[in-house]
């Protein structure tokens, strides 16, 4: 518990950097609320997770059927493993919705802290290749991303709930 009363997440939170950043405008978007919606839910008030579930499941079913219509309609060659990727984290907020209704509430902060974890490796994987694709396709190229201090971004993805860089 903070000073202020609210619960800390037991893991580290994630927050946005600059590594996260693509080079494909509209992912990097839909990433950055992503990142707030999941660091919500690891910081939030209790009574607030159940809100705070519904939103981020409303972000993750846009955001996924973004991403898996652009795979469709451009033909990436791997977006099979992407797709269901996004399919697993769907049935999970699903499941998890269905213990918060029973009252678990704690349950909304495990599937924040698991989301924390997987997100950077399946950026950095997969929707990095498919941010390249995309942009090959549109402007005959990979995107040039200017990051800052690159290893000051890095450092800045995950803090523990102190803020101390892990």
């Amino acid at each position: 518990m903070s000073d202020t009363g609210t619960p800390q997440a037991a893991e580290p939170v994630i927050g946005w950097s600059d590594a996260f950043v693509l080079g494909h405008e509209p992912m990097d978007a839909t990433h950055r609320e992503f990142v707030a919606l999941v660091r919500a839910m690891q910081t939030g008030p209790e009574e607030a997770l159940p809100g705070l579930l519904e939103a981020f499941e409303t972000h993750a079913r846009r955001h996924f059927a973004d991403e898996d219509r652009w795979m469709v309609e451009t033909g990436f060659p791997p977006r099979d493993c992407h797709i269901d990727e996004h399919a697993a984290v769907l049935r999970s907020v699903v499941q998890v919705r269905e213990v918060v209704a029973r009252g678990e509430t704690g349950q909304v902060r495990r599937l924040a802290d698991a989301l924390a974890d997987w997100f950077p490796g399946h950026a950095d994987w997969l929707d990095s290749a498919l941010a390249h694709w995309l942009c090959k396709r549109a402007y005959g190229g990979k995107p040039v991303v200017l990051r800052r201090d690159l290893k000051a971004a890095a450092a800045e993805i995950r803090t523990d709930p102190g803020g101390t860089v892990r």
